[in-house]
């Protein structure tokens, strides 16, 4: 039985003429370009936070360096995602782009900590319209049946970068001054921005089809966001959960909730429209790319800790048993056309977390200590499962709405999978930190406690280092539990919320070359009426 996407490239496909990949050739170079900007800037500050911190000072408030980057990153999303809709990519990437290199610019030439947070909050509103905007031109430029292969590429560029960040910044702090961390973003932005404003074309849009932006909604969606993030992110760690700035955070996200559901409501064209939960696929595909984000915190975060910990690995060895699963992922992703095309983007998606949640419930059943190749082995196998889980809806929610809805949908899933991260990391935080204090009979917490572990050089500075590392182990066996179950509701919603075929319609590429183009402008996706792709869902 055919699934989604046997007839692409048969009646109704796109025209031979926009095959052509001298076309596109110099746009996919600009989008890799910006894809690892966006990449480094969230690792490559880590290794040289000694640097910062001995230049600057500001120790007490040096993790906001990430958290202003990920809090911007992630509520201007959405915002970004309606405006491609509304403007065009084009000028929706070119002003993200522009935002971004200003804010590496000042970072650069920051002369205290709190200076260097808020540009680095500058920089993060850029990269939301880096990361949203690239995903969604990835669709505009590929067919169905070619959207692998950019996906791959750029989950590639995104996997390599992240390797590499660390170990830049770290021989950037080590042999250069820490400042040049933001200024390399100059050159590789400037080349960039230059290949998409020289090779990017998108069809004029009718002043008439725009309609009104709303800017009531998106300023009110991005403070919701940004006060309810900081409230996950800082609680626990800056003040308790049931201090009073946790409970005011969370009573003022409460009400801008509120607010933005009152004018999302009465907005002609809303930020965050209501068709991105009322229709079945995106929302099912939402709510799972979001149990992603919650189960990826295990490995990214947790992972290290136990490797240095625990295996007694340096860190560039711990660095090396995460990095094989960005290995696999990007591999698996590019080969899940081959299954997808004959099972649906669904039951592909279904295998992929399947296997990802038995090797999550694996890993407690590691041997203590172990030997560094076996959490590498699972690594690589993790990785493996989730690109066929994570690309198939991906590219199968972008094939289910036209040019004018891609952006919105697409920005959904993203948010929603940073979302699911954010809470990921309050959650199994708070897990791993009870775990820690069971184990050892009093407070503590897992930094603290691999602190100690990793930086004692005699012997008996640590009283029972042991007890220690089998506490640390308790407590990364139990967040990899945990990060099994957010992959077992990941399935249920799949297997209950999602169609077993996805409403896919046809696309028709402009014969001249241009990305895409909005309904009612001659250039608009087709849906073939007697296609395989258009099966009622189920």
């Amino acid at each position: 039985m055919q699934g989604e996407g046997s007839s692409v490239g048969g009646t109704g496909g796109i025209p031979s003429a926009t095959r052509d990949t001298r076309r596109r050739g110099p746009v996919v170079a600009a989008l890799m370009l910006a894809m690892a900007l966006a990449a480094l800037d969230s690792t490559i500050v880590s290794t040289a936070i000694p640097q910062i911190v001995g230049d600057l000072g500001g120790f007490s408030v040096f993790s906001w360096l990430f958290s202003g980057y990920l809090l911007a990153v992630t509520v201007t999303l959405p915002i970004y995602g309606k405006l491609s809709d509304t403007f065009g990519r084009k000028p929706v990437l070119i002003a993200g782009s522009i935002l971004f290199l200003i804010g590496s610019a000042l970072c650069a030439v920051a002369w205290n900590m709190a200076a260097l947070i808020a540009f680095r909050v500058v920089q993060g509103l850029g990269g939301g319209a880096l990361q949203g905007t690239v995903q969604t031109l990835a669709a505009d430029l590929y067919p169905l049946k070619e959207r692998p292969k950019i996906q791959a590429k750029l989950s590639t560029v995104w996997a390599a970068s992240s390797i590499a960040g660390p170990a830049l910044g770290g021989l950037i702090a080590a042999y250069a001054d820490w400042r040049w961390i933001f200024l390399i973003n100059l050159p590789i932005g400037a080349v960039a921005l230059w290949l998409i404003v020289r090779h990017l074309h998108e069809p004029q849009r009718a002043e008439t089809t725009r309609g009104r932006t709303d800017w009531a909604g998106a300023f009110t969606v991005f403070a919701c966001g940004g006060v309810l993030l900081t409230a996950l992110v800082q609680g626990g760690v800056a003040w308790g959960w049931l201090s009073a700035p946790s409970l005011a955070l969370f009573a003022g996200g409460l009400l801008l909730a509120g607010a933005v559901v009152v004018i999302e409501r009465r907005a002609a064209e809303p930020i965050i429209p209501g068709w991105v939960w009322r229709r079945r696929t995106i929302a099912a595909v939402n709510l799972a790319l979001g149990a992603l984000g919650l189960l990826m915190v295990a490995p990214t975060v947790f992972l290290p800790t136990y490797a240095q910990s625990v295996l007694g690995l340096a860190p560039i060895a711990a660095g090396f048993v995460l990095s094989v699963m960005t290995l696999s992922w990007p591999v698996s992703a590019a080969l899940s056309q081959h299954v997808y095309r004959r099972l649906g983007f669904r039951d592909t998606a279904l295998i992929g977390i399947s296997g990802a949640a038995l090797f999550l419930f694996a890993f407690p059943f590691l041997p203590y200590p172990g030997q560094a190749w076996q959490p590498a082995l699972l690594m690589l196998l993790l990785g493996a499962a989730l690109g066929l889980f994570q690309l198939p809806l991906i590219v199968g929610v972008q094939s289910t709405v036209g040019w004018s809805e891609r952006g919105t949908a697409t920005a959904s899933i993203l948010f929603c999978r940073q979302i699911g991260q954010t809470l990921g990391a309050a959650l199994f935080g708070a897990v791993a930190n009870a775990v820690l204090t069971s184990r050892l009979g009093g407070a503590g917490s897992l930094d603290s406690v691999a602190h100690a572990l990793e930086n004692t050089t005699d012997p008996g500075a640590v009283a029972d280092p042991e007890r220690l590392r089998r506490a640390v182990d308790s407590a990364v066996d139990t967040v990899y539990v945990g990060a099994g179950c957010a992959a077992v509701l990941a399935l249920l919603v799949l297997v209950f919320l999602a169609p077993r075929w996805f409403p896919v319609i046809g696309a028709e590429t402009p014969e001249n070359g241009e990305v895409g183009g909005p309904e009612g402008s001659g250039k608009a996706e087709l849906a073939p009426r007697e296609s395989p792709l258009n099966r009622p869902a189920e």
